[in-house]
């Protein structure tokens, strides 16, 4: 058992080493030494028992005074030295982020997203500029003022996601909201926005109740949208021919304008690029055989009217075409439903590495 000791000459003692600790195993072995087992206030704690009870009291009391004032300081010390070393560790890793990133570190640039930058690149260098557009809709942008009819089958549940409708408020009625088929409402905003002439493309997620090999519930389109008064059906196949060409690297590769339908043009057509299938595989060229690519046609009158532009002026011509499908023939990939399953070991076979193929500087997807 410790002889009792000045406990004013140990505590200035004790509070010195917690002083001195240089770092946290310092700090820890002061505060061993002070209050562990074997530290030097819990062995004068134990010699307590040998004193009568007026003067265990007394020095019981100046004991734990000492006792909590040893902690305090520990823990303030405990304190400033976390936040010293933890402003060292931030300087030895300091990381100089003007430096270029190491390629091997930012991964993949999904097949996706290389497709639609391409694109864009494309139709950007024929004078479109990027328009975007809200992935929830409501009926008059989505339907109404693309001429769809009310029974129309792409209005059904089961082809489109609704959601709840938006509450009647400040006079205006209930709307009804839904997940956008297509990226068409792109061009009714901006009609209603701009004046013509207008020249647009409106790349963005869709919606379709629809899963399969070949479909999935979310994809992707580009859509354009050329409006003023001299446009006309020539000039929509001369966009479509060069951007084809462009984009799959075929110069003489041939497409095909067959009469369609579409609720907001008129005349409408389907177009099919050439392509080869021998042996199960499709080859695009100038081959003999036909894929088909995209749609397209004259914007109806009814469209321009519904947007505000006056139809007896000014014509146009609208086209679409999915992102998947095009990505999938050029760059072989034969399951559509892969693009969407995350896979980490797929990305890394099919996707880009940023800097090998830089995405062209268009402002999209910035």
């Amino acid at each position: 058992m410790a002889e009792p000791v000045d406990l004013d000459r140990l505590k200035d003692d004790l509070l010195a080493q917690v002083s001195a600790a240089a770092d946290s195993p310092a700090l820890e072995a002061a505060r061993v030494a002070a209050l562990g087992k074997k530290g030097a206030l819990t062995q004068q704690m134990k010699s307590l028992g040998g004193l009568d009870p007026e003067a265990r009291r007394l020095r019981g009391q100046a004991l734990n005074a000492v006792k909590d004032a040893v902690a305090e300081a520990i823990e303030a010390r405990k304190a400033a030295l976390a936040e010293s070393e933890l402003a060292d560790r931030l300087e030895r890793e300091r990381v100089d982020v003007t430096l270029p990133v190491r390629p091997e570190r930012v991964g993949r640039i999904h097949p996706i997203s290389q497709t639609m930058a391409e694109m864009v690149a494309i139709f950007c260098e024929m004078g479109f500029t990027v328009a975007e557009g809200p992935d929830i809709e409501d009926d008059f942008h989505n339907f109404a003022a693309l001429n769809f009819p009310d029974g129309h089958p792409a209005r059904d549940m089961h082809d489109t996601f609704y959601l709840p409708d938006r509450p009647a408020a400040d006079g205006k009625p209930a709307e009804r909201l839904l997940l956008r088929t297509h990226t068409s409402p792109v061009q009714v905003r901006t009609m209603l926005a701009e004046k013509p002439p207008i020249r647009i493309i409106a790349p963005g997620r869709t919606y379709r109740s629809d899963y399969d090999m070949t479909h999935t519930p979310m994809f992707h389109q580009v859509e354009g949208l050329v409006i003023d008064e001299s446009t006309h059906m020539g000039h929509l196949k001369g966009c479509l021919e060069e951007f084809c060409r462009s984009f799959f690297g075929v110069e003489d590769l041939p497409l095909r304008f067959r009469p369609s339908y579409f609720p907001f043009t008129e005349p409408s057509a389907e177009v099919d690029i050439g392509c080869s299938r021998a042996d199960g595989q499709i080859k695009i060229g100038n081959y003999g055989d036909w894929l088909e690519i995209l749609g397209c046609g004259m914007v109806h009158p009814n469209v321009l009217e519904a947007c505000g532009v006056d139809s007896s002026r000014y014509q146009g011509f609208a086209f679409g075409l999915g992102v998947e499908r095009p990505a999938m023939l050029k760059y072989g990939i034969p399951d559509l439903r892969t693009f969407f399953e995350s896979d980490v070991r797929w990305l890394k076979h099919y996707g880009f590495l940023p800097l090998d193929i830089p995405a062209p500087a268009t402002g999209f997807g910035s």
